[in-house]
């Protein structure tokens, strides 16, 4: 394998690390290894530090396939808390508010969610990295300024209810580029006339790499090893 010149590597992005610590990560074991100063490294498509799963990572010449990457279908199973929300639709903040949950049925489940599949208007979580006015939107979040972000089209191909049993819901979503899964479980909770956030993440699949072919980030100095660097 020729790092310097390009290749891809694909992780499965552990549990509380972000998307920049992973690179910088498997930046730092490519530089010790291949004895150099210098090497270009880049990802395609963040995941957020409570989110698992592939990561797709170009070194070289490859970091032009990063876009390509990027547009590509992905899969992701979510689980979501119904009955109440936070902030941030995720567990990065704590519940901010509770919702009725009795009404809620399998079949008002399945019944909701039909209207998210296809194409969908959606507006991002207030704490994402969208640019408002040059800022990130989590930033004006942060500092408790009120900002409205303008929703963006995107498709969601299939969402498929793996398990329901109050008050988790597990769905398997398989969407475009753009898509915010932590919005998804907001507008999934405000259908079904209550409120949601998302208590776990994996992203299974991008195109055609599944997370059962991705490297653990303990293996990767000796998957590099094994492949001679």
């Amino acid at each position: 394998m020729n790092f310097i010149e390009g290749e891809v590597l694909c992780i499965n992005k552990p549990l509380y690390w972000t998307s920049f610590q992973l690179v910088n990560k498997v930046k730092y074991t490519l530089l010790k290894q291949l004895a150099v100063k210098k090497l270009k490294v880049g990802h395609a498509g963040t995941l957020d530090p409570l989110a698992t799963g592939v990561m797709i990572i170009c070194t070289g010449k490859a970091t032009k396939l990063i876009e390509r990457y990027q547009y590509q279908t992905k899969e992701y199973i979510a689980t979501l808390e119904l009955g109440a929300t936070t902030p941030s639709f995720d567990l990065e903040h704590p519940i901010d508010e509770h919702f009725e949950t009795a009404h809620i049925t399998k079949e008002l489940v399945h019944e909701k969610l039909t209207q998210f599949v296809g194409e969908i208007n959606q507006i991002p979580p207030v704490y994402s990295a969208v640019k408002v006015k040059g800022k990130r939107a989590f930033d004006y979040a942060r500092q408790g300024e009120e900002i409205e972000l303008k929703p963006k089209k995107l498709v969601i191909d299939e969402l498929e209810v793996l398990d329901f049993s109050l008050p988790t819901l597990k769905i398997r979503i398989v969407c475009s580029k753009g898509t915010y899964i932590r919005a998804l479980a907001r507008d999934i909770g405000l259908a079904l006339k209550s409120g949601a956030h998302l208590i776990a993440l994996e992203r299974t699949r991008i195109g055609e790499i599944t997370v059962d072919k991705c490297i653990q980030i303990e293996k990767l100095e000796s998957f590099l090893l094994n492949n001679k660097l």
